[in-house]
C-alpha cells in the first residue's frame, strides 16, 4: 500500500504545478496594457470614435444658421447688335459687358435658426455620451475576455492537476490489487476516472484556444498572455453599501440617461422651430455690384461704369401655408412627448440594471466567500479520504470523488474571483460611472 505522505506529497507537486503555471510569462501583458491595446485596435470602439468626430463637426455645423452670408459673383457678355432702319440701311455693332456683384445677409430675427444653433449645442452632449457608453461597453468587454482566458487557463492547470492525482491513485490501486489487499473494481474505477479526465483536459484545452484567440482578436495581438491574479485577492465590500446611493448616481452620470435628456431638449428645440414658422423674420441685407461697359451699349457708343451700392432690411411676414405649420407643431409635439416617456424608460432602465449589478456583485462576494470555506473542507475530506483508504475503512472510489470534489470547487472559487471583480466593472457600467481608470485596482492585484 501506497504511504499517505508519498500521496499528499504528489498532490503538493501537482498544486506546485498549477502555481508555476500562474507564473508570468516574458511576454505576458496586464489587463491596463491590453486595453489599451484594445482601444487602439477594436473596430466597434474605433467606428464609435469616428461617429463622435462626425458628429462634432455636424453640430458645428448649425453654427452657420446664425452667422452672416456673402457671395460673390461676376458676368461677361458679348453683344452682336444688327438692325435695320426704316430708310433701309443697316446698322450693325458690337459691344461687351463686365460685371462683378458682392452681397451678403445677416438674420437679425429668425427664431427657427437660433433654435436649430442650440440643438447643435446639444448634439455635442449627445455626442460625448454616445462615446462614453462606447468607451464602458468596451472596458467591460476587454476585462471579460482578459478573465475568461485566465478561467479557462485556471480549468486546464486544475485538470491537469488532477490527472496527475488520479493517475497516482490508479497506480496505487494497481499495485494493491496485485499484493491481494484490493479488489480489480478499485483499479477499473481508477481507470474510469482517468479517462474521463483526459476527456476532460482535452475539452480544456479547445477551451483555452478558442478563449486566446478572442483576446488576440479583441486586442490586435498574436500569442497574448493575460497576466494572473498574484495571490487570492481580498475582495473589499462594495462602497457605498447602498444600492439607492448608485441609482441616485446614475441620475447624472449614466450616457443613455444623458443620450435622453439630450434627444428630449432636442426634441423641445425642434417645437420652437416649427412654433417659428408664423413669425416675421428680419434679414440685415447689403450688396456691391460694378458693370462697365468699355464699348458702349446698343444706343450709345460711349464707353461707361456703374458702380451701386445697396443696404437694407428684408423682412418676410408669413400669412398662410396650407396649414403645414400647424400641423407640423402638432408633430413636434408628439415627438417631444414621446423623448420625455423615453427618458422615463431610460431611468427605469438603469435602475434596474443598477440594483441587478449591485446584488449581482454582493451575491459573487457571498459565492466566493462559501467557496473559501468548501475548499477548505474538500482539503479535509480529501485527507481523510486518503488516511481512510490507506487503513481499509474507505474504498477507492471515495478517495476519487474527494479529489474530483476539491479541484472542482478550486475552478468554481477562482472562477467567482473572476466573476466578482468584472462584476464590480459592471457594476459602475451600469449606473454609468465606469472609467478606463477603474482598471487600475484590478491590474494592482496581477502579477507585476
Amino acid at each position: 500500500m501506497i504511504h499517505p505522505q508519498r500521496s499528499l506529497t504528489v498532490l503538493s507537486l501537482a498544486i506546485s504545478g498549477i502555481l508555476a503555471a500562474f507564473a508570468p510569462a516574458a511576454q505576458a501583458q496586464s489587463l491596463v496594457e491590453l486595453y489599451d491595446s484594445a482601444r487602439a485596435f477594436d473596430a466597434t470602439y474605433l467606428s464609435a470614435k469616428l461617429q463622435y468626430d462626425a458628429n462634432l463637426a455636424r453640430a458645428e455645423q448649425s453654427r452657420a444658421s446664425i452667422l452672416p452670408t456673402a457671395s460673390l459673383s461676376g458676368t461677361a457678355t458679348l453683344t452682336d447688335f444688327d438692325t435695320t432702319l426704316s430708310t433701309g440701311s443697316s446698322l450693325i455693332r458690337s459691344f461687351n459687358t463686365q460685371g462683378a456683384t458682392l452681397s451678403a445677409s445677416h438674420p437679425l430675427y429668425r427664431p427657427s435658426n437660433r433654435a436649430t444653433f442650440d440643438q447643435g449645442q446639444k448634439q455635442l452632449t449627445l455626442a460625448r455620451a454616445q462615446l462614453d457608453a462606447a468607451e464602458q461597453e468596451l472596458i467591460v468587454r476587454t476585462s471579460q475576455t482578459y478573465f475568461d482566458a485566465l478561467a479557462s487557463q485556471d480549468s486546464l492547470n486544475f485538470v491537469k492537476a488532477q490527472k496527475a492525482a488520479v493517475a497516482e491513485q490508479l497506480a496505487s490501486a494497481k499495485r494493491n490489487f496485485e499484493v491481494g489487499t484490493a479488489t480489480i473494481t478499485d483499479t477499473r474505477e481508477a481507470q474510469a476516472r482517468f479517462d474521463l479526465v483526459l476527456a476532460q483536459e482535452i475539452a480544456a484545452e479547445n477551451d483555452l484556444r478558442v478563449k486566446k484567440i478572442a483576446l488576440d482578436q479583441l486586442v490586435g495581438k498574436q500569442g497574448t498572455q493575460p497576466r494572473s491574479l498574484a495571490a487570492p485577492p481580498v475582495l473589499q465590500p462594495i462602497e457605498p453599501a447602498d444600492v439607492n446611493t448608485w441609482v441616485l448616481q446614475s441620475e447624472s452620470a449614466h450616457p443613455s440617461i444623458r443620450v435622453a435628456q439630450s434627444n428630449l431638449e432636442i426634441a423641445k428645440l425642434e417645437v420652437t422651430k416649427a412654433e417659428a414658422g408664423h413669425k416675421p423674420t428680419l434679414d440685415l441685407t447689403g450688396s456691391y455690384n460694378i458693370t462697365r461697359n468699355p464699348s458702349g451699349t446698343s444706343s450709345s457708343t460711349a464707353s461707361f461704369n456703374t458702380n451701386t451700392a445697396t443696404i437694407g432690411l428684408s423682412l418676410n411676414v408669413p400669412l398662410f401655408a396650407g396649414f403645414s405649420t400647424q400641423n407640423r407643431i402638432r408633430e413636434t409635439l408628439s415627438l417631444s412627448d414621446k423623448a420625455s416617456s423615453d427618458l422615463e424608460g431610460a431611468r427605469r432602465n438603469v435602475a434596474q440594471s443598477t440594483r441587478t449589478a449591485f446584488f449581482g456583485v454582493v451575491s459573487g462576494q457571498g459565492q466566493v466567500k462559501a467557496l473559501e470555506a468548501a475548499e477548505l473542507s474538500s482539503q479535509s475530506a480529501l485527507d481523510a479520504n486518503r488516511l481512510g483508504y490507506q487503513v481499509g475503512v474507505r474504498i477507492n472510489i471515495d478517495v476519487l470523488n474527494s479529489q474530483s470534489q476539491l479541484f472542482q470547487t478550486k475552478r468554481d472559487l477562482a472562477k467567482a474571483r473572476y466573476d466578482v471583480l468584472v462584476g464590480g466593472l459592471r457594476l459602475r457600467q451600469a449606473n454609468g460611472s465606469l472609467r478606463a481608470e477603474d482598471l487600475q485596482a484590478i491590474n494592482s492585484l496581477l502579477v507585476k
